[in-house]
């Protein structure tokens, strides 16, 4: 067992609510560590309780998740970390959608970082509240705490078996001190957690009760549609609204910070009038830019000076004349996230108060945005709803459309939702930028050894060079370093960041460097991993399931790759064959992961499933091309998606961990795209150096 200490300044508040529920507070790193308000709150038939673990007297167990869902379980996990350590009966937990409250600090969903956040803090809050039930009953019965057990949400004594229900007990306990201390399970204990459950929020959306962005509905509400200048940094020159303004359903145009807006009483009447204005952009300079001038501002970029990202080892191996250097150049394209559920946004903007509902990965920095907009109000009259959200990867991390549907809704004084036409959700997102790499490798093929350089010229250090450093490979001398190089294309965080294309490109190298060396790629692999037990162990793992080495049907062939990202480790096989008409044809991938525990093997399942889906799209299929300055691309037909019946069977092997919990939503992802493009050149013989994987035989 693990015991802590518990700071009341830190996370837990104990407290009476609205007299029928125990209530136990706590908050992630970086909370608003402040006493959270005992009571509850019933406000527009919205009930708002603080950051609370709450147990009711009809013995139910309410666990408030302040992360944004967005298809990665997180209203399953959390309350599955609670009740763990709660000994809670599980077919009595349910949970809520946090809003926006000060006592959870900063409320953002990214990085993989929900349960690894989580993990802690959580329980310790849980365990808490699971002595303070305990100390009630034993005071009640007259006995030792240390005669009593807990189980199924139920304080028993060992001795007599007399029995009371936590619902039995919430008046006692929250009238009882903190804890000081607390013992949380150990993994050998735990009968919750590392179980497949399934998911509490799978049955409101097979049933089409979800609350996304698109479904929020509000008395008296209007649609927004708006149009962007489609080159990136121009600007509104002028618009004739003299058709739109007569259209059926229109009821306002007006021009806002970032584009042309027609407001309707319905969509299509909104898109109808958004379609007949007449704009004049005025674009600027940039509408002069395209993929070439982007590709060779980079590739100049390579030849300047550079920050020095990570440099170990001895710098004479590099330059050693009695080894073989091996050069390679790599480029990877913009990418979009294309979420099934464009941007959107229903801002209600009043004079004394904004409540905003939003599919947002960040509601903290919704609010923010706002409140930068909206001066004289206060922050805590800026509510923030977060709905569920249908796809993030990422782009809701970025507040544009909120921004937009708040100054709409200020300008008409009217509740409005604000819809982004799918042609403006992919022509104005937030991309992973494009990168280019230089790679050079000075080998010993007798030593087996190796000398590394990998420059990089992307634009935001963290989003173009992140993950170039995680190369787990033991070399002689490694250099890696980074140029900034601007475009005035706007990027974000797209999912796994920069591990996406850093992946691909290292262990592609890593894959030419094998060849060079006359080496089986999987054991040239193995046998750079000095001192990576748990990078061995998935690459083993998935190299043994994927029969690595066996013969295969005629015309396939394998790849592997092996990325750690999130804290969490992945290694990937592909089984891939050559369509007649030259495309690649993924049919079996196999994955292994060490992420630590796992809290639901379900769960770590399904992410490794989608991230492979996801990096596969952009792997085969997926680009934003840059024409005169604006995105090429307008929607699904020219950024096709993977279809099912392109969709591979995907194995998932999870190795055993006693570690602190890794990521699972994004780890799946950086792997893919090597693990294939390595097994095309064991296919074609021709390496795959630029993506989409666009070649000619």
């Amino acid at each position: 067992m693990l015991t802590y200490k518990i700071s009341r300044r830190d996370f837990i508040k104990t407290s009476l609510g609205a007299g029928t529920a125990f209530a136990i507070s706590f908050t992630l790193p970086g909370c608003n560590l402040q006493p959270a308000d005992p009571g509850t709150r019933i406000a527009n038939d919205v009930f708002k309780p603080n950051a609370w673990i709450r147990i009711a007297m009809d013995n139910s167990i309410t666990v408030v998740v302040p992360e944004s869902e967005m298809g990665q379980g997180v209203l399953t996990s959390l309350p599955m970390l609670v009740a763990e350590e709660l000994d809670a009966d599980w077919q009595l937990v349910g949970y809520e959608q946090a809003p926006l409250d000060p006592a959870f600090g900063i409320q953002s969903t990214g990085g993989s970082t929900s349960i690894r956040h989580a993990w802690k803090n959580a329980r310790q809050a849980s365990a808490a509240a699971r002595k303070m039930l305990v100390t009630a009953a034993a005071q009640q019965w007259k006995v030792s705490e240390s005669e009593c057990r807990t189980q199924n949400s139920t304080v028993i004594h060992i001795q007599s078996g007399k029995q009371l229900k936590y619902g039995e007990l919430v008046h006692a306990a929250a009238a009882l001190p903190l804890p000081e201390s607390v013992t949380l399970k150990q993994p050998g204990e735990f009968r919750i957690i590392g179980k497949p459950v399934a998911r509490l929020d799978a049955a409101i959306k097979v049933k089409g009760e979800a609350l996304f962005g698109l479904d929020v509905v509000l008395p008296g509400m209007l649609i927004a549609t708006i149009a962007h200048c489609p080159v990136f940094g121009g600007k509104l020159a002028r618009y004739d609204d003299a058709i739109t303004k007569n259209l059926p359903g229109v009821k306002h145009v007006l021009v806002i910070d970032s584009g042309a807006v027609v407001i309707a009483t319905h969509y299509w009447a909104a898109k109808q009038g958004l379609d007949a204005l007449d704009i004049e952009w005025a674009l600027g300079d940039n509408g002069k830019i395209n993929n070439h001038s982007i590709s060779a501002q980079l590739e100049n970029s390579l030849n300047g000076p550079a920050e020095i990202i990570d440099e170990r080892g001895d710098s004479s191996a590099m330059k050693n004349s009695g080894r073989r250097h091996i050069e390679a150049s790599y480029e990877v394209p913009f990418q979009a996230h294309a979420t099934m559920e464009p941007m959107n946004c229903t801002a209600d903007v009043r004079e004394n108060k904004c409540e905003i509902w939003a599919p947002t990965q960040s509601p903290s920095e919704a609010q923010k945005t706002a409140a930068e907009l909206l001066p004289g109000l206060a922050m805590e009259n800026i509510l923030v709803h977060t709905t569920f959200l249908g796809g993030g990867f990422g782009r809701r991390l970025n507040q544009d459309f909120v921004a937009e549907a708040v100054q709409i809704s200020r300008a008409v004084k009217t509740p409005v939702k604000l819809i982004w036409p799918r042609s403006e959700d992919m022509q104005h997102d937030h991309y992973r930028p494009v990168t280019r790499h230089r790679l050079i490798a000075a080998i010993d093929p007798a030593r087996a050894s190796v000398a590394w350089h990998h420059r990089i010229a992307g634009s935001v250090k963290q989003r173009s060079a992140g993950g170039a450093e995680a190369v787990a490979y033991a070399f002689d001398y490694r250099l890696i370093d980074f140029v900034d190089t601007p475009t005035h294309v706007p990027t974000g965080a797209w999912r796994s960041v920069g591990h996406s294309q850093n992946a691909f490109v290292i262990e592609s190298f890593i894959d030419e460097l094998a060849y060079a060396m006359q080496q089986d790629p999987y054991r040239f692999r193995l046998g750079l991993l000095k001192d990576k037990p748990r990078h061995k162990a998935v690459l083993q793992l998935a190299a043994e399931k994927a029969g690595w080495g066996n013969p295969l049907p005629d015309g396939r062939f394998r790849g592997i790759a092996l990325h750690a990202s999130f804290d969490s480790y992945v290694a990937q096989v592909a089984d891939v064959s050559i369509n007649k008409d030259q495309s690649v044809r993924v049919h079996r991938v196999v994955c292994a992961i060490d992420c630590g525990i796992v809290i639901n093997p379900d769960t770590v399942a399904a992410q490794m499933e989608s991230g492979i889906v996801f990096g596969l799209t952009a792997t085969l299929k997926g680009k934003i091309d840059i024409n005169a300055g604006a995105v090429a691309q307008s929607n699904f037909h020219d950024f096709p998606l993977l279809t099912i019946g392109e969709m591979p069977d995907v194995e998932t092997y999870i190795v055993p961990s006693t570690g602190s919990p890794g990521g699972v939503g994004e780890p799946g992802v950086p792997p893919i795209a090597p693990a294939v493009a390595n097994a095309v050149f064991a296919a074609t013989g021709k390496r795959v150096r630029t993506l989409p994987i666009n070649w000619t035989v």
